[in-house]
């Protein structure tokens, strides 16, 4: 089992060009587990972690409802935003400056064969990372993602989460809101759920901005601890597409 990691730091990129380098990423790990399979090899498979931050832009997930996006195409061309049906699960989210967003592309059978335990081990990531800040995030009964005050009228979401799994390999990931202009949050139902708040890690402490390089250390200490990991190279690094 391959638990070596290789960490790509992408920057601000758009959010097509991404999803096609995850995809690459992700049908490279496929086809060599096809050919361990087929020719009875043992070639390692390897697992990514991709951080980036996206330009404005609304996803929504397989399972999602179009009725969640509460804005016409002219008015996402008015605020300089895109919007994409992918092949994730999950119903609506935004994402766009300021946001750290994680793509994990891992074969989990380098690690443990559960899907359910992959997302409660990526919120546990952010909890604990969170907590690092002073804050107490928690999940919440029956929904996905990391938020604060549950429970209460003032529940609020930090944090979505949305995963592709095929053969034990994933893609899509985390998208935790650090610097996040929450403005962005008023064109949608985030996640499907009505009434359910949005907040970033700037406005829980109280600054005008936190340091998204800190942030990543600080998750990327933390997602190695969970998963048993260990970084291939040492420091992160960024690519052109």
């Amino acid at each position: 089992m391959n638990r070596s990691l290789e960490i790509i730091d992408l920057g601000l990129k758009d959010y097509q060009e991404t999803w096609d380098f995850q995809e690459s990423l992700f049908q490279n790990i496929l086809h060599i587990k096809s050919n361990n399979r087929k020719d009875n090899l043992e070639q390692a498979t390897p697992n990514y972690l991709l951080f980036v931050e996206h330009p404005h832009v609304y996803t929504l997930g397989k399972s999602g409802h179009i009725e969640n996006l509460l804005i016409s195409e002219e008015k996402l061309k008015a605020i300089n935003a895109k919007f994409y049906k992918i092949n994730r699960g999950g119903d609506i989210t935004y994402h766009g400056p300021g946001q750290i967003v994680g793509y994990p592309i891992l074969d989990l059978e380098n690690f443990f064969t559960d899907i359910h335990k992959y997302l409660r081990l990526l919120e546990e990531m952010i909890i604990r990372t969170l907590a690092e800040y002073g804050l107490k995030a928690e999940r919440s009964k029956g929904e996905t993602g990391v938020w604060l005050d549950v429970g209460t009228p003032f529940a609020r979401k930090i944090c979505a989460l949305g995963v592709r799994a095929s053969r034990w390999v994933t893609m899509h990931g985390f998208a935790l809101n650090v610097n996040t202009d929450l403005g962005y949050f008023d064109n949608m139902i985030p996640c499907g759920i009505k009434g359910k708040a949005v907040t970033s890690l700037n406005v829980e402490l109280g600054k005008v901005e936190i340091s998204m390089e800190e942030v990543k250390e600080k998750l990327l200490k933390h997602f190695l601890v969970l998963f048993e990991a260990e970084v291939k190279q040492e420091e992160n690094h960024h690519i052109s597409l």
